[in-house]
């Protein structure tokens, strides 16, 4: 079993036709800085190691990095991690452009010995966890079975857009499902979650994700 970092995993979801935002490993304070003139700023900062799952947890996302703050974010990050992290393998910090504004999905998948790979759906961030509104079916489906395990949730007037709030583009998360019910079938994988998946009126682009494989 391996644990896939955030870069490693999207990789895999960019291989699959998910858009993904832009973004690359820096191994030092300098490449951070050139990364981020390059993908323009503010930009997200997240480290990246196979051992830190949760990087939040330990102080290892800031967001809304301005350029001339690149570098010192950088040192201070690596710095805090490998105190609260000592053993931790850090292969250095992703550079990442920010996420647009949308709606905040989560798809997952997990393997199951007796039915194969289930796949879920939901309303990301502090839906999730607060409402736990989510559905599930069993990959493989196609894109009619996508737009019903979307339609199923309490929260589907949100993504429809309410109280002036534009809606998602529905189409574009179906896409999204069919698309990570496909890598279930070709890839030896145990769990997949993309967390969040922002998707607004343009579309959907994964801005976390992780995996585990065998």
């Amino acid at each position: 079993m391996k644990i896939l970092t955030e870069f490693e995993a999207k990789k895999l979801l960019s291989k699959y036709k998910i858009k993904i935002t832009e973004g690359r490993i820096a191994g030092s304070p300098d490449e951070a800085f050139d990364i981020a003139s390059r993908i323009g700023t503010p930009v997200a900062m997240k480290i990246s190691s196979p051992d830190i799952s949760h990087k939040s947890d330990v102080g290892g996302v800031l967001l809304n990095v301005k350029k001339e703050d690149v570098i010192k974010t950088y040192e201070e990050m690596i710095t805090r991690i490998r105190k609260m992290v000592p053993a931790a393998n850090i292969e250095g910090i992703l550079i990442q452009q920010m996420a647009p504004p949308g709606h905040e999905i989560i798809v997952g998948l997990k393997k199951d010995a007796q039915f194969g790979y289930a796949l879920m759906f939901g309303l990301g961030g502090i839906f999730v966890e607060v409402y736990k509104d989510v559905s599930f079916r069993v990959a493989p489906i196609e894109k009619r079975d996508a737009l019903a395990m979307i339609s199923e949730i309490k929260g589907y007037p949100i993504l429809k857009g309410i109280r002036g709030r534009k809606p998602a583009d529905i189409g574009s998360i179906a896409d999204v499902l069919v698309y990570v019910s496909e890598l279930a079938e070709k890839e030896n994988i145990i769990e997949f979650d993309i967390n969040p998946l922002i998707v607004n009126e343009s579309g959907a682009i994964a801005v976390d994700a992780r995996a585990m494989v065998e």
